[in-house]
């Protein structure tokens, strides 16, 4: 028998178009799965925010009301400053993340493609940041930040949210990945570094400009910690800030709370279905894993 008779025959254990056909659908199943364990609390909270406050409480639960309505919208609209909070968000979290954008990208572009001296030393400094958590320097910031007289303003909430180690890296990541004779021809046209910076390397790394610009805005409009420690006038409450004033002043009416909660939630959905290509492709391209 020769050894073309001898030969095993495959097994089902070969990959092949076969290994990922059966495969396909476990992945769609669990895909489901994760997705349903996600908007089940969501709908629970619609659901809820639906209810007249009396039958919140009320046992067994039940996801239906006897009369569904909006009034624990209307109450949110008329007894709390929402709109003056949803502008104090929007603002201060459209600040941070141009800021954050800017800071960490020139940054990164001096890291990426600068030698000077004393580089090394910055860049294990800048790692550190990554290792100390916010919370470790909120005395010292809010000290740091009253002696400014910026306590009680929308400064003292953008500024400190504005250093992101990680959003460095991520750009450093991008730059280093960009070929230097792009850098190298322009230079040799005349061009500055400002120049090659602002006309070369952000226009391509625009994936990377978009993941991290979305993922800073959700950081900062979820912020609570920070912004509740540096304020205490009610008009510069941003909306988690504000959520916990409503549920303090109101009591456990859990109509509102709910209500109240998808309505801050709301523009993050509405980014989300707007720019979810951009996530996606930035998640991609720069690595960034959950």
């Amino acid at each position: 028998m020769t050894a073309l008779g001898m030969r095993e025959a495959p097994t089902g254990l070969v990959e092949g178009p076969g290994h990922r056909g059966w495969m396909r659908p476990i992945i769609y199943v669990v895909l489901v799965l994760l997705a349903i364990v996600w908007l089940v609390p969501f709908a629970w909270a619609v659901a809820t925010s639906l209810k007249p406050d009396a039958e919140t409480t009320v046992a067994p639960v039940s996801w239906l009301a006897s009369k569904e309505s909006l009034d624990a919208y209307r109450a949110i609209l008329d007894k709390g400053d929402i709109l003056q909070w949803y502008f104090n968000s929007i603002l201060t979290a459209s600040v941070i993340t141009g800021g954050t954008i800017l800071t960490a990208s020139l940054c990164a572009f001096a890291f990426s493609r600068m030698r000077f001296a004393g580089r090394g030393l910055l860049m294990w400094i800048l790692l550190a940041g990554l290792i100390v958590p916010f919370q470790a320097l909120i005395v010292p910031l809010f000290a740091e930040m009253k002696s400014f007289g910026l306590a009680d303003t929308y400064w003292g909430v953008i500024l400190p949210q504005i250093a992101a180690p990680i959003a460095v890296l991520v750009y450093k990541r991008a730059f280093d990945a960009v070929p230097r004779e792009l850098e190298e021809s322009a230079l040799v046209d005349g061009a500055s570094m400002w120049l090659v910076y602002r006309r070369i390397w952000m226009p391509l790394s625009r994936a990377t400009t978009a993941a991290v610009g979305i993922f800073t805005f959700v950081l900062a409009w979820n912020n609570f910690f920070w912004p509740f420690v540096i304020t205490s006038a009610g008009e510069l409450f941003t909306i988690p800030v504000g959520l916990s004033t409503v549920t303090t002043a109101y009591g456990a009416l859990y109509a509102q709370t709910m209500a109240m909660a998808i309505m801050g939630a709301l523009p993050l959905l509405i980014a989300f279905l707007l720019f979810q290509r951009q996530i996606v492709q930035g998640i991609a391209n720069t690595g960034l894993k959950g």
